[in-house]
Protein backbone atom coordinates (compact mmCIF):
# COMPACT_ATOMS: atom_id res chain seq x y z
CA UNK A 1 0.00 0.00 0.00
CA UNK A 2 1.35 3.31 -0.39
CA UNK A 3 1.97 5.12 2.64
CA UNK A 4 1.98 8.62 1.28
CA UNK A 5 -0.83 8.26 -1.53
CA UNK A 6 -3.34 5.40 -1.72
CA UNK A 7 -6.74 5.21 -0.32
CA UNK A 8 -5.81 4.03 3.42
CA UNK A 9 -2.83 5.88 4.36
CA UNK A 10 -3.66 8.00 7.30
CA UNK A 11 -3.37 11.65 7.74
CA UNK A 12 -1.67 11.38 11.47
CA UNK A 13 -2.26 14.56 12.73
CA UNK A 14 -5.37 15.89 11.23
CA UNK A 15 -6.66 19.17 10.89
CA UNK A 16 -8.08 21.44 9.03
CA UNK A 17 -6.03 22.54 6.40
CA UNK A 18 -5.67 21.08 2.76
CA UNK A 19 -3.36 18.92 1.54
CA UNK A 20 -2.49 21.33 -0.92
CA UNK A 21 -1.41 23.85 1.09
CA UNK A 22 1.32 22.44 2.80
CA UNK A 23 4.67 23.26 1.62
CA UNK A 24 7.06 21.17 -0.10
CA UNK A 25 9.54 19.36 2.20
CA UNK A 26 12.33 16.94 1.95
CA UNK A 27 10.88 13.62 1.99
CA UNK A 28 11.26 11.15 5.24
CA UNK A 29 13.52 8.34 4.71
CA UNK A 30 13.00 5.11 7.49
CA UNK A 31 16.25 4.22 9.80
CA UNK A 32 17.87 0.54 9.08
CA UNK A 33 18.91 -1.35 11.98
CA UNK A 34 22.68 -1.73 12.85
CA UNK A 35 24.04 -5.79 12.83
CA UNK A 36 22.59 -6.16 16.13
CA UNK A 37 18.72 -5.40 14.67
CA UNK A 38 18.83 -2.21 16.70
CA UNK A 39 17.92 1.21 15.62
CA UNK A 40 19.67 4.66 16.57
CA UNK A 41 17.58 7.62 17.13
CA UNK A 42 18.89 11.13 17.55
CA UNK A 43 17.92 13.02 20.92
CA UNK A 44 15.51 15.60 18.71
CA UNK A 45 13.56 12.07 17.45
CA UNK A 46 13.47 10.89 21.19
CA UNK A 47 12.38 14.56 22.05
CA UNK A 48 9.62 13.95 19.36
CA UNK A 49 8.39 10.54 20.71
CA UNK A 50 8.86 12.05 24.26
CA UNK A 51 6.51 15.42 23.38
CA UNK A 52 3.92 13.25 21.65
CA UNK A 53 3.26 10.82 24.00
CA UNK A 54 2.73 13.34 26.63
CA UNK A 55 0.41 15.08 25.22
CA UNK A 56 -1.67 12.21 23.57
CA UNK A 57 -1.63 10.72 27.22
CA UNK A 58 -3.73 14.16 28.50
CA UNK A 59 -6.34 13.28 26.18
CA UNK A 60 -7.02 9.08 25.78
CA UNK A 61 -8.26 8.72 29.57
CA UNK A 62 -12.20 8.07 29.29
CA UNK A 63 -11.85 8.65 25.41
CA UNK A 64 -9.99 5.56 24.64
CA UNK A 65 -11.87 1.99 24.41
CA UNK A 66 -10.98 -0.35 27.30
CA UNK A 67 -9.19 -2.85 25.03
CA UNK A 68 -6.91 -0.11 23.82
CA UNK A 69 -5.73 1.27 27.46
CA UNK A 70 -5.16 -2.39 28.22
CA UNK A 71 -2.90 -3.09 25.38
CA UNK A 72 -1.11 0.28 26.30
CA UNK A 73 -0.22 -1.06 29.42
CA UNK A 74 1.05 -4.60 27.98
CA UNK A 75 3.41 -2.54 25.81
CA UNK A 76 4.43 -0.52 28.91
CA UNK A 77 5.89 1.95 26.10
CA UNK A 78 8.99 3.96 26.98
CA UNK A 79 8.48 7.63 27.72
CA UNK A 80 11.56 9.50 26.65
CA UNK A 81 12.64 7.59 23.95
CA UNK A 82 11.61 5.65 20.45
CA UNK A 83 11.18 2.26 20.91
CA UNK A 84 12.79 -0.78 19.32
CA UNK A 85 10.54 -2.98 17.41
CA UNK A 86 11.71 -5.75 19.21
CA UNK A 87 10.56 -5.31 22.48
CA UNK A 88 6.84 -4.08 20.66
CA UNK A 89 6.92 -7.46 19.00
CA UNK A 90 7.55 -9.56 22.50
CA UNK A 91 4.10 -8.34 23.73
CA UNK A 92 2.25 -8.95 20.45
CA UNK A 93 3.69 -12.32 20.20
CA UNK A 94 2.90 -13.35 23.67
CA UNK A 95 -0.86 -12.18 23.24
CA UNK A 96 -1.60 -12.40 19.55
CA UNK A 97 0.72 -13.88 17.86
CA UNK A 98 1.82 -10.78 15.73
CA UNK A 99 4.78 -9.01 15.38
CA UNK A 100 5.97 -5.65 13.52
CA UNK A 101 7.58 -5.05 10.08
CA UNK A 102 9.95 -2.17 9.41
CA UNK A 103 9.67 -0.84 6.33
CA UNK A 104 10.48 2.22 4.48
CA UNK A 105 8.08 5.09 4.37
CA UNK A 106 6.44 3.83 0.93
CA UNK A 107 5.82 0.19 0.38
CA UNK A 108 3.40 -1.47 -2.45
CA UNK A 109 -0.48 -2.26 -2.18
CA UNK A 110 0.54 -5.59 -2.69
CA UNK A 111 3.27 -5.51 0.43
CA UNK A 112 0.57 -3.76 2.49
CA UNK A 113 -1.82 -7.24 2.53
CA UNK A 114 0.90 -9.68 2.35
CA UNK A 115 2.36 -8.60 5.89
CA UNK A 116 -1.21 -8.13 7.16
CA UNK A 117 -2.38 -11.50 6.07
CA UNK A 118 1.35 -12.84 7.55
CA UNK A 119 0.63 -10.97 10.95
CA UNK A 120 2.97 -8.69 9.97
CA UNK A 121 2.03 -4.80 10.81
CA UNK A 122 3.90 -2.28 8.90
CA UNK A 123 5.84 0.54 10.84
CA UNK A 124 7.86 3.14 9.13
CA UNK A 125 10.95 4.06 11.12
CA UNK A 126 10.85 7.15 11.41
CA UNK A 127 9.09 10.18 13.59
CA UNK A 128 8.01 13.13 12.04
CA UNK A 129 9.45 16.63 12.45
CA UNK A 130 8.80 19.87 14.39
CA UNK A 131 7.34 21.61 11.37
CA UNK A 132 5.05 18.34 11.45
CA UNK A 133 3.78 17.82 15.08
CA UNK A 134 0.26 18.63 14.38
CA UNK A 135 -0.16 17.41 10.74
CA UNK A 136 1.50 14.89 8.59
CA UNK A 137 0.85 12.66 5.42
CA UNK A 138 2.48 10.22 6.12
CA UNK A 139 2.00 7.23 8.99
CA UNK A 140 5.32 7.75 11.00
CA UNK A 141 5.67 5.46 14.36
CA UNK A 142 4.46 7.21 16.70
CA UNK A 143 1.19 6.64 14.55
CA UNK A 144 1.81 3.00 14.32
CA UNK A 145 2.93 2.02 17.80
CA UNK A 146 0.85 4.52 19.62
CA UNK A 147 -2.45 4.64 17.32
CA UNK A 148 -2.75 0.64 16.41
CA UNK A 149 -0.24 -1.65 18.46
CA UNK A 150 -2.08 -1.43 21.64
CA UNK A 151 -5.44 -3.02 19.88
CA UNK A 152 -3.29 -5.48 18.42
CA UNK A 153 -2.84 -7.66 21.56
CA UNK A 154 -6.69 -7.68 21.31
CA UNK A 155 -7.89 -11.11 18.81
CA UNK A 156 -10.85 -9.48 17.29
CA UNK A 157 -8.75 -6.74 16.14
CA UNK A 158 -5.72 -8.83 15.00
CA UNK A 159 -8.01 -11.13 13.61
CA UNK A 160 -9.36 -7.98 11.37
CA UNK A 161 -6.53 -6.44 9.98
CA UNK A 162 -5.56 -10.21 8.80
CA UNK A 163 -8.72 -11.32 7.42
CA UNK A 164 -8.43 -7.33 5.71
CA UNK A 165 -4.51 -8.27 4.04
CA UNK A 166 -5.78 -11.85 2.85
CA UNK A 167 -9.22 -10.15 0.68
CA UNK A 168 -6.56 -7.08 -0.02
CA UNK A 169 -4.68 -9.96 -1.79
CA UNK A 170 -7.18 -11.50 -3.87
CA UNK A 171 -9.28 -8.09 -4.99
CA UNK A 172 -9.28 -6.31 -8.03
CA UNK A 173 -7.47 -2.46 -7.95
CA UNK A 174 -10.94 -1.31 -8.69
CA UNK A 175 -11.98 -3.61 -4.97
CA UNK A 176 -9.07 -2.47 -3.33
CA UNK A 177 -10.78 1.36 -3.12
CA UNK A 178 -13.83 0.42 -1.82
CA UNK A 179 -11.99 -1.69 0.51
CA UNK A 180 -10.30 0.63 1.76
CA UNK A 181 -13.41 2.37 3.50
CA UNK A 182 -13.57 -0.57 5.11
CA UNK A 183 -10.40 -0.20 7.05
CA UNK A 184 -10.72 3.55 7.23
CA UNK A 185 -14.07 3.40 8.90
CA UNK A 186 -13.07 0.85 11.66
CA UNK A 187 -9.41 0.55 12.03
CA UNK A 188 -8.29 3.91 11.72
CA UNK A 189 -11.14 5.86 12.72
CA UNK A 190 -13.38 3.50 14.10
CA UNK A 191 -15.42 4.43 17.45
CA UNK A 192 -17.49 1.40 20.08
CA UNK A 193 -20.09 1.89 21.90
CA UNK A 194 -23.77 3.02 20.81
CA UNK A 195 -24.46 4.69 23.78
CA UNK A 196 -23.25 8.00 23.56
CA UNK A 197 -22.26 8.16 27.18
CA UNK A 198 -19.80 4.70 26.68
CA UNK A 199 -18.81 5.34 23.15
CA UNK A 200 -15.44 5.02 22.91
CA UNK A 201 -12.25 5.35 19.95
CA UNK A 202 -10.15 2.24 18.77
CA UNK A 203 -9.21 3.94 15.66
CA UNK A 204 -5.24 4.83 15.44
CA UNK A 205 -6.00 7.62 13.21
CA UNK A 206 -7.79 9.29 16.01
CA UNK A 207 -5.91 8.10 19.00
CA UNK A 208 -2.52 9.14 17.63
CA UNK A 209 -4.31 12.45 17.10
CA UNK A 210 -4.78 14.82 20.11
CA UNK A 211 -6.94 17.71 17.95
CA UNK A 212 -9.07 14.43 16.37
CA UNK A 213 -9.29 12.23 19.77
CA UNK A 214 -11.27 15.11 21.43
CA UNK A 215 -13.09 15.89 18.75
CA UNK A 216 -14.58 12.31 17.77
CA UNK A 217 -16.46 12.13 20.59
CA UNK A 218 -17.69 16.10 21.31
CA UNK A 219 -20.84 15.47 19.77
CA UNK A 220 -20.06 17.84 16.67
CA UNK A 221 -19.54 15.03 13.73
CA UNK A 222 -22.10 12.68 12.35
CA UNK A 223 -22.20 9.08 14.08
CA UNK A 224 -23.38 6.55 12.15
CA UNK A 225 -24.27 2.63 13.60
CA UNK A 226 -22.04 0.41 11.60
CA UNK A 227 -23.56 -0.68 8.20
CA UNK A 228 -20.91 -2.50 5.83
CA UNK A 229 -22.24 -1.32 2.72
CA UNK A 230 -23.23 2.20 3.63
CA UNK A 231 -19.45 1.97 4.80
CA UNK A 232 -18.01 1.22 1.20
CA UNK A 233 -20.16 3.30 0.04
CA UNK A 234 -19.21 6.49 2.21
CA UNK A 235 -16.34 8.97 0.55
CA UNK A 236 -13.73 10.31 2.92
CA UNK A 237 -10.69 12.66 2.70
CA UNK A 238 -7.26 12.35 4.55
CA UNK A 239 -6.51 15.64 5.03
CA UNK A 240 -9.84 16.83 7.25
CA UNK A 241 -11.09 16.08 10.59
CA UNK A 242 -13.47 13.55 9.94
CA UNK A 243 -17.17 14.49 9.55
CA UNK A 244 -18.81 10.75 9.88
CA UNK A 245 -18.00 8.18 12.21
CA UNK A 246 -19.45 4.84 12.24
CA UNK A 247 -19.69 2.90 15.54
CA UNK A 248 -19.47 -1.02 15.88
CA UNK A 249 -21.38 -2.68 19.41
CA UNK A 250 -18.13 -3.69 20.90
CA UNK A 251 -14.68 -4.96 19.56
CA UNK A 252 -15.67 -8.46 19.01
CA UNK A 253 -18.06 -7.36 16.01
CA UNK A 254 -14.99 -7.00 14.47
CA UNK A 255 -14.84 -10.91 14.34
CA UNK A 256 -18.24 -10.50 12.71
CA UNK A 257 -17.10 -8.36 10.08
CA UNK A 258 -14.18 -10.24 9.06
CA UNK A 259 -15.75 -13.60 8.82
CA UNK A 260 -18.69 -12.04 6.87
CA UNK A 261 -18.55 -12.34 2.92
CA UNK A 262 -16.66 -8.87 2.43
CA UNK A 263 -16.31 -9.12 -1.18
CA UNK A 264 -20.31 -9.70 -2.02
CA UNK A 265 -20.29 -6.57 -0.13
CA UNK A 266 -17.76 -4.54 -1.91
CA UNK A 267 -19.26 -6.35 -5.06
CA UNK A 268 -22.84 -4.26 -4.17
CA UNK A 269 -21.58 -1.34 -2.82
CA UNK A 270 -20.36 -1.14 -6.38
CA UNK A 271 -23.32 -1.72 -8.20
CA UNK A 272 -24.65 0.83 -5.71
CA UNK A 273 -22.36 3.74 -5.97
CA UNK A 274 -20.93 6.58 -3.74
CA UNK A 275 -23.07 8.42 -1.43
CA UNK A 276 -22.95 12.35 -1.82
CA UNK A 277 -19.84 13.82 -0.05
CA UNK A 278 -20.05 15.30 3.48
CA UNK A 279 -16.89 17.07 3.33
Amino acid sequence: MERTASPTQTSLMHNQHSVSSVPTKEPYVSHSPDSNGLIHYSQQENEMWQALLSRQEKQIPNRACLEYLEGLEKLNLPPNNIPQLSDIDEVLQSTTGWRTAAVPALISFGKFFKLLANKQFPVATFIRRLEDMDYIQEPDIFHEIVGHCPLLTHPAFAAFNEAYGKLGLQASKEERVFLARMYWFTIEFGLVGQNLEERRIYGGGILSSPSETVYALSGEPEYREFDLIDVLRTPYRIDHIQPIYYVIDDLDSLFDIANSDVMSYVKKAMSLGLFEPTY
